[in-house]
């Protein structure tokens, strides 16, 4: 019987395990969705992770545990980060379940292991669990399985679970094949329809979107889990994972140790882009002598925009706002007409404007605070979606009109790690500063980049995005966490803007 400890385990030691799968479509959302409802209606406190920059699973696995879906990403955060990032998320917890990306081994393109679930699973070090399509295969799961579990002696494949399986003699003859290979089976699932999630240009539909459907499609998850796996086995695997070394990250403490921006902030996007960008490293950001003055130490609103139309962000942003100063307060576009009241800085990130284009253009009253807000001089950080509905128009509808440039939906799909340096001066960062980010998106931005742009990418090398007044917008998703100053100079510019 699955009972949680008296106290729970410290975030180094929490019991932990990852679920990979060969290839993207075996069934790692379903799995890892339907184990984080499964233990969570045992009493177990679960951590949810998602290896990756993917923001649309996190909202199933919070929706399964009740507690915010986080990210663990090599690329963008750096290996360095991933053990602390992992012991924030999982204080107080019981378990930890991550759910990998695409096939096991698969990471940044041309980077070897980088970001890969293999790679996550070694940083943590956490036993895996190899979910595979079994839908079109019977004895050769046995030469898949001895491939992957042999591929690299430093991943401990714990236990493989069947998914799709087609009947009791279908999964007869695959637990037969798998004698041979030396890993237990630790679970069998029939396909059910119901707890198919519907899809369409970029992956899942959100949560936001669908939040009773997305209720029942998550509790379907969990009972399937509950009913086809060995709930006791994947526990006692995950209890073997090793304990990991290094203080859990902490928002505050990655402030103080992060250079603070200088004051006051340059006036931004007067001066041209400088074409000849140098991506050898940042220029530094020195400290103020002496600290910000005493009337600027209270807190500063940052309205953070939300709901259906904008459901991308990374929950380490809102943290480091918060610590940085700021009163973070969420707002939907859709719904409300008014910025929060007092409101000093907007961020507003990914998601699905270009669905929602005519409700968004239909709240003039909204796009008006936010434009007038831009006029004021205020700090705005925009990142895909929120360069979308800073454009003039997405699609032919109005939008804010604080970019002279359009959007419109693309045919072509945009996706892939980015390497940056700031071009401009801006309300994130000085100009120099370097910055992982990464690209998703079925959008075009016409012109794609301002007289002051935000980024040059260096490979393919091209500068986008723009910045001018306090406006920072571009397509590249950051994670501040890896540069903890971006939070701590956006919020210093709310306080003297």
């Amino acid at each position: 019987m699955l009972t949680s400890p008296s106290s729970p385990s410290p975030s180094a030691s929490v019991p932990r395990l990852v679920v990979a799968a060969p290839s993207s479509g075996s069934g790692k959302t379903t799995v890892a969705t339907g184990l984080m409802a499964a233990l969570t209606a045992r009493g177990l406190t679960v951590s949810p992770h998602k290896v990756g920059p993917d923001y649309i699973d996190p909202g199933y696995h919070s929706l399964a545990t009740g507690r915010a879906g986080r990210n663990l990403d090599a690329y963008l955060c750096g290996p360095e980060l991933i053990g602390p990032l992992f012991a924030h998320g999982a204080r107080g917890c019981d378990i930890a379940v991550v759910e990998g990306v695409m096939g096991m081994f698969d990471g940044a393109a041309g980077e070897r292991e980088l970001a890969s679930t293999a790679q996550v699973a070694k940083l943590l070090r956490a036993p895996v669990v190899l979910v595979i399509d079994a839908s079109s295969q019977s004895r050769s799961v046995a030469a898949l399985v001895h491939g992957f579990a042999s591929w690299d002696p430093e991943v401990r494949i714990g236990g493989v679970i069947l998914n799709k399986v087609a009947s009791d003699r279908h999964e007869e003859l695959l637990r037969e094949a798998l004698e041979s290979a030396g890993v237990p089976v630790l679970g069998v699932l029939r396909r059910v329809a119901q707890v198919d999630t519907p899809s369409r240009h970029l992956g899942l539909v959100p949560v936001a979107e669908r939040r009773a459907a997305a209720v029942d499609s998550v509790a379907a998850m969990g009972s399937q889990v509950a009913q086809g796996c060995d709930l006791e086995a994947l526990v006692a695997l995950a209890r073997g994972a090793g304990v990991l070394s290094g203080a859990a990250w902490d928002a505050a403490e990655a402030l103080d140790s992060s250079p603070p921006p200088p004051l006051p902030v340059p006036t931004l996007g007067a001066a041209p882009p400088d074409p000849r960008f140098r991506p050898e490293g940042p220029r530094p950001q020195t400290p103020p002598e002496g600290g910000p003055p005493d009337g600027l130490k209270g807190k500063v609103r940052v309205a953070v925009a939300g709901g259906a139309a904008f459901t991308f962000s990374y929950a380490e942003h809102a943290e480091l706002l918060g610590a940085a100063g700021a009163e973070v307060v969420v707002f939907d576009p859709l719904r409300d007409e008014r910025l929060p009241e007092g409101t000093r800085g907007l961020v507003v990130g990914g998601g699905f404007p270009e669905v929602y284009a005519a409700e968004l253009s239909s709240n003039e009253a909204l796009r008006k605070e936010v434009s007038a807000l831009v006029e004021a001089g205020a700090p705005v950080a925009a990142e895909c979606a929120g360069l979308l509905y800073l454009c003039r128009e997405l699609d032919g509808q109005p939008m804010c009109g604080v970019l002279d440039a359009t959007a419109r939906m693309s045919e072509r799909l945009t996706l892939g790690y980015r390497d940056a340096v700031a071009v401009s001066d801006s309300v994130l960062a000085v100009a120099g500063t370097r910055m992982r980010g990464h690209e998703f998106h079925r959008t075009v931005v016409e012109p794609g980049s301002g007289a002051a742009p935000a980024w040059g990418v260096l490979a393919p090398r091209r500068v986008e995005g723009f910045v001018e007044r306090g406006v920072h917008a571009s397509y590249l998703h950051t994670h501040w966490a890896s540069e903890p100053g971006v939070a701590r100079r956006f919020v210093e510019r709310c306080r003297t803007s």
